[in-house]
């Protein structure tokens, strides 16, 4: 019977199994072996993880060409301008690609928003600033790439949803099994 779990990772945690130099990985927070994550997020990045125990499913969640939404929480040094948002929105070079279009637009700090261990670092004279970020593609370090491209470099990364699947309610390091 294919299955999906939500789960919200945490900061520093890998998204695999196995572990690996000093870091928690899915092993210490999901008790079943026969899972896999469709998709991943870096260690440095928190949120939304889907994990399934039937490929089809994982390849129909991860592959690009089935263009499923990804929204990101992104909170960035400075004070990105409509000028900024207008470069995500149309897709941004980077050493090896060029970004597909993204939605982005400001937003307030989101008012669910749980801790974060370690906290980021802040700067005394450097605002920081929220944003949300929709993909429809997800490469290596993407959404990082992308802010630091347009000069506003990524403090904290949190993946609120896939697609229709959301971290809504669930805290981190738990999990929730939707299907």
């Amino acid at each position: 019977m294919s299955r999906l779990i939500l789960f919200n990772k945490p900061y520093g945690v890998i998204c695999q199994f196995t572990p690996e130099s000093g870091h928690q990985s899915l092993k210490d927070f999901i008790p079943f072996p026969s899972f896999y994550p469709a998709g991943r997020l870096d260690a440095d990045s928190e949120g939304l993880v889907l994990l399934t125990n039937d490929g089809k499913l994982q390849n129909k969640i991860s592959h690009p060409k089935f263009k499923l939404p990804k929204t990101y929480w992104v909170q960035v040094e400075g004070e990105p301008d409509e000028p900024t948002l207008a470069k995500l929105r149309q897709g941004v070079v980077l050493n090896d690609f060029k970004t597909q279009p993204a939605q982005a637009s400001l937003m307030d700090e989101p008012s669910c928003l749980w801790p974060r261990t370690p906290p980021i670092r802040f700067r005394k004279n450097i605002a920081t600033t929220w944003m949300s970020l929709v993909l429809n593609e997800g490469k290596n370090r993407q959404v990082r790439r992308m802010t630091a491209a347009v000069l506003f470099p990524t403090l904290r990364l949190i993946r609120y949803a896939i697609g229709q699947y959301t971290v809504q309610g669930i805290a981190p390091g738990e999990w929730r099994i939707v299907q």
